[in-house]
């Protein structure tokens, strides 16, 4: 495991960003798994800073999304779908069909987690994950359990992530989807890199808990102190306890 210090929330995503692009520039056709929620923003806006200075190039790049909300039709405004348009896909030249993600409109739930392992597999697996991390330690939506969650699987949302979700659908609780589907923690395991972003003093705790306490599915994140190649990029905050 290799953590990576960032003064900053700006500097943090600016670090994480040059990983992503040295992955892309040292291997142009890479599978790159990415990650939704509030702390990506600011890698991808960087990305994008970088591709429209000529430093990157996404034409021959495949990416699959680590999760998407189950019911929810990409194109409503809080789907995933729209989060990665938004965020990064619309302002670089990604292919759109080299753009995967869970369908949540397919409520045949054992159908749509076959069909995204598949995909997985069809790419030759993930060669740069990344991940931000939830306040109970979540990754994906791979929710604190009893045991690890290996494939894509159907989950039901934990109070929490409800509550901490609830800000991106006009801090309505009851508008937030009750399920998801995401990867499973098999897959994530298995990408070839794993990149995780965390700031602010509110995932100082976790990331504790996560990276210097027991390996526990009680603590889905912690399983990442085994992974051969994991990096963890956080801002002061965020790495203030350890």
């Amino acid at each position: 495991m290799k953590i990576i210090r960032a003064k900053d929330y700006y500097d943090m995503s600016r670090k994480a960003a040059n990983i992503i692009s040295a992955q892309v520039i040292m291997k142009p056709n890479c599978v790159l798994g990415l990650a939704t929620g509030g702390t990506p923003v600011g890698t991808y806006k960087q990305l994008v800073e970088w591709y429209n200075k000529g430093d990157i190039d996404f034409s021959e790049v495949t990416t699959v999304n680590l999760d998407e909300y189950r019911g929810l039709p990409k194109e409503h405004p809080e789907s995933y779908w729209s989060f990665m348009h938004r965020n990064l896909f619309d302002h670089v030249n990604i292919r759109p069909e080299a753009i995967n993600l869970p369908d949540g409109t397919n409520l045949d739930a054992a159908a749509e987690c076959a069909r995204y392992d598949a995909i997985i597999h069809s790419v030759g697996g993930i060669d740069l994950q990344l991940l931000g991390i939830g306040n109970d330690g979540h990754i994906g939506f791979n929710e604190p359990n009893e045991a690890f969650e290996l494939g894509t699987h159907c989950v039901d949302l934990k109070e929490e992530t409800i509550e901490a979700n609830k800000r991106f659908f006009d801090g309505n609780a009851d508008l937030v989807p009750k399920q998801a589907y995401t990867m499973g923690i098999k897959t994530i395991m298995q990408a070839r890199k794993v990149l995780m972003v965390a700031n602010g003093k509110g995932k100082a705790d976790i990331v504790k808990k996560a990276f210097f306490g027991p390996v526990t599915p009680e603590v889905p994140a912690s399983i990442l102190q085994m992974h051969p190649d994991f990096i963890l990029v956080g801002d002061e905050e965020a790495l203030s306890e350890i």
